[in-house]
C-alpha cells in the first residue's frame, strides 16, 4: 500500500509538474548508476593503472550493445502496462508484470552463456591493444555473470516507471550503488583483485537492487502485485512487447554498434586516447541520463493517455517534455563543461588523458540538445506503439552517418578530434529526419483516432 502513494495520475490534471515527478527521480537514477560505474573506472584508474582503467572503458560500448535490445523490450512492457493501465484492466496488467519478469530472468541467463562462449571472437573485433587485451576478456567474463539479474531490475524498473512510480527503482539503486563503491574498494585495495573485482562487486549490487524490486512488487497490493506462482509467459502480451521493444532495442543497439565501431578506432589511437575518452564518456553521459528520463516519461505518458482516449493530452506531453529536456539538458552540459577539467582528474591525472578527455567533453556536450530531438520524438512515437518508424531512421542517421563519416573522413585525417565530430553529424541528420517521421506518426495515429471516435 505504501508504494501507490509515489504513483502519480498521468490521464488527469497538470502535466508539467507530474512530468518532472516522473523524470527527476529516473534521470537521478540513472545519474547515480553512472556515478557508481564510473566508481569502477576511478578504482582502478588510481590503484591498478591507466591501462586496467582501458580495459574496463572498453567495455562499455560491447556492454551498451548487449544489453540494448532487452531494454528496449523493457521499454516496450513499459508501454503495453502503461496502456493497460490507462484503459483500467488490471487483469492484463498482472499478466502483463509476470510475463515481463519471466522474460527478464530467461533472457539473462540466455545472455550470459552465448556471450561467455562467444567473449574472445568479440573482443577481438575491437581492435583492443594487447596490453590491455586479457584485462578486457576478464572484466567481461565476470560481468556477464550478472546478466539476469541485470535484465531483472532494467524489466522491474518498467514495471514501477509504468505507473508513474520513479521513486522506488532509485531508492533501490542507492542502497545497491553504496555497497558496490565499498565492494570496489574492498575487492581491489583488500583481497588484491583487478578488473575483475570491480565487475564482481557490479554484479553482486545489481543482484541486490533486482532483489529489493522483486520485494517491493511482492509487497504491492494492486494491479502490479508479484508472486513466484504466476511467472509465465502470456503469448498475446509478449508479443505486443515484443512488437514495441524489439524496434526500439535496435533503435539502441545501432546507438551502441555505432559507439562500438567508433570505440575501435579509438582503441586504434593508442592507451592515453582510450583511457581519456572513457573518463570522458563516464561525465559526459550524465547528459544523456536526464535526456533519456524525459524521452521515457513521454512514451510513458503518452502510453497512458492513449490508452485513456486522450489524444490532445498527448500532444501537450510531448511539448512540455521536449521544453523541460532542452532547458535540463543544457544546464547540466554547460556545468560539465565548465567543471570538465577537475571531473577528469578524478579519472586519472596523466596530463595526457586528460587533454583527450576535454575534447570529447567539447564535442559531444555542445551537440546534446540534438539529442534532445531525437529522444522526445523517439519516444513519443513509441508511446503509440509504434517502433518501427524511429528504428529505421536511427539505423540510417546514427550508424550510416557514422560509418560513412568513420571510413570517408577520419581514415582520411586521423585525429581524435575528427572522429568526435561523427557524433553531432550524426545527430543532426537524424533529429531532421525524425521531425518528418514524427508528423507522419502524428497524422496516422491521432487523425485516425478523431476518424473513429467521429463515426
Amino acid at each position: 500500500m505504501r508504494l501507490k502513494t509515489k504513483q502519480i495520475n498521468m490521464t488527469e490534471g497538470s502535466i508539467g509538474g507530474k512530468t518532472l515527478r516522473f523524470a527527476l527521480p529516473l534521470a537521478a537514477t540513472g545519474i547515480l548508476q553512472q556515478l557508481f560505474n564510473a566508481a569502477d573506472i576511478a578504482v582502478v584508474g588510481r590503484f591498478v593503472g591507466k591501462n586496467a582503467m582501458a580495459a574496463v572503458g572498453s567495455n562499455a560500448p560491447l556492454v551498451n550493445l548487449i544489453l540494448s535490445l532487452f531494454i528496449g523490450i523493457s521499454i516496450g512492457a513499459n508501454v503495453v502496462i502503461a496502456s493497460y493501465t490507462g484503459q483500467k484492466n488490471d487483469k492484463a496488467v498482472g499478466r502483463a508484470v509476470h510475463t515481463a519478469l519471466t522474460v527478464a530472468f530467461i533472457s539473462g541467463v540466455l545472455l550470459a552463456l552465448i556471450c561467455e562462449a562467444l567473449a574472445l571472437p568479440i573482443l577481438r573485433l575491437m581492435k583492443i591493444p594487447d596490453n590491455v587485451f586479457d584485462m578486457s576478456v576478464l572484466y567481461f567474463r565476470v560481468y556477464l555473470t550478472g546478466m539476469p539479474v541485470i535484465l531483472l531490475y532494467d524489466f522491474a524498473s518498467a514495471i514501477f516507471r509504468s505507473r508513474g512510480d520513479t521513486a522506488t527503482p532509485l531508492i533501490c539503486l542507492t542502497v545497491s550503488g553504496a555497497i558496490n563503491v565499498g565492494l570496489n574498494l574492498f575487492f581491489v585495495l583488500v583481497v588484491g583483485m583487478t578488473v575483475d573485482g570491480v565487475a564482481l562487486a557490479t554484479v553482486i549490487s545489481n543482484l541486490i537492487s533486482s532483489a529489493l524490486l522483486i520485494f517491493f512488487l511482492a509487497r504491492e497490493q494492486g494491479a502490479v502485485h508479484f508472486t513466484f506462482k504466476k511467472l509465465g509467459v502470456d503469448k498475446r502480451i509478449f508479443i505486443q512487447m515484443i512488437s514495441i521493444g524489439i524496434p526500439a532495442g535496435i533503435q539502441g543497439m545501432v546507438f551502441s554498434l555505432s559507439n562500438l565501431i567508433l570505440q575501435s578506432a579509438v582503441n586504434s589511437l593508442g592507451e592515453n586516447v582510450m583511457a581519456g575518452s572513457s573518463a570522458a564518456f563516464n561525465i559526459e553521459i550524465f547528459c544523456y541520463y536526464v535526456i533519456n528520463a524525459f524521452g521515457q516519461a513521454c512514451t510513458t505518458f503518452i502510453g497512458q493517455n492513449y490508452g485513456a482516449r486522450k489524444p490532445d493530452r498527448c500532444r501537450r506531453v510531448l511539448k512540455i517534455t521536449l521544453l523541460q529536456d532542452l532547458v535540463f539538458t543544457v544546464a547540466i552540459a554547460v556545468v560539465i563543461l565548465l567543471s570538465g577539467k577537475y571531473l577528469l582528474h578524478i579519472f586519472n591525472s596523466d596530463p595526457d588523458v586528460i587533454a583527450v578527455g576535454r575534447v570529447r567533453l567539447k564535442y559531444i556536450l555542445t551537440a546534446e540538445f540534438i539529442n534532445v530531438i531525437i529522444e522526445i520524438l523517439s519516444g513519443y512515437m513509441r508511446g503509440f506503439g509504434f517502433s518501427f518508424v524511429p528504428a529505421v531512421v536511427c539505423m540510417a542517421g546514427i550508424c550510416g552517418v557514422r560509418l560513412t563519416w568513420l571510413y570517408a573522413v577520419f581514415m582520411q585525417h586521423k585525429s581524435f578530434g575528427t572522429l568526435m565530430m561523427a557524433y553531432p553529424v550524426s545527430w543532426t541528420v537524424t533529429a531532421l529526419a525524425l521531425c518528418f517521421a514524427a508528423v507522419y506518426v502524428d497524422r496516422k495515429k491521432l487523425r485516425s483516432f478523431y476518424n473513429k471516435e467521429k463515426s
